[in-house]
């Protein structure tokens, strides 16, 4: 990206529903070779220490569909600068440029974050029982890790983006939260 290019934005979990800065245009988008999942271990935000939590990351293979931002040039420095203090601090990320297709038909360059896969926090590819264990489980500083699988999904389904594998990871969150309160274990 050069200093005179407007800067692209791929939001694929929290930046969707609360980027933090704004945007000259949102669109839908599909990012190829990565998908989103629950890979992520969140030790302050979602969880804690001793109780980590489970937060979205884009790990590889498949592909994810999202939410591009456009952010005008002049902006697009104070925007990265953001993002990478809201990122890359104590999680298992690595920024990246990586092409987008937008729904329009437009591909561009946008800057966004993959899972460090030889990160400590990087928790790979989880059973949906574990993971679901994991976030039934878990509160952080940003509140319950249940609340961030909800948010995730409510923002995908209002965007028309709804996914089927983080839809069957609630039911199982929901299954096992009912056999909890039904041996009056909450």
């Amino acid at each position: 990206m050069t200093k005179d290019c407007d800067l692209w934005v791929f939001g694929y979990g929290s930046l969707m529903w609360r980027p933090g800065f704004d945007a000259d245009e949102v669109c839908r988008a599909v990012l190829d070779g990565w998908h989103r999942d629950f890979c992520v271990y969140s030790r302050h935000w979602r969880g804690t220490p001793e109780r980590p939590g489970l937060v979205l990351g884009l790990d590889e293979g498949g592909s994810c569909r999202g939410l591009a931002f456009r952010v005008c040039a002049r902006r697009a420095g104070d925007v990265i600068e953001y993002l990478n203090e809201r990122e890359l601090v104590g999680y298992a990320y690595v920024a990246r440029f990586l092409p987008i297709r937008c729904d329009d038909g437009r591909v561009v360059e946008a800057y966004t974050f993959v899972a460090d896969t030889g990160h400590h926090h990087y928790a790979g590819q989880l059973p949906l029982e574990r993971a679901a264990a994991i976030i039934m489980d878990a509160e952080g500083q940003g509140g319950l890790n249940r609340d961030y699988l909800i948010n995730t999904i409510r923002q995908l389904e209002s965007d028309g983006l709804a996914e089927a594998e983080l839809h069957a990871l609630l039911v199982e969150v929901e299954r096992q939260t009912g056999i909890i309160e039904a041996g009056a274990g909450i």
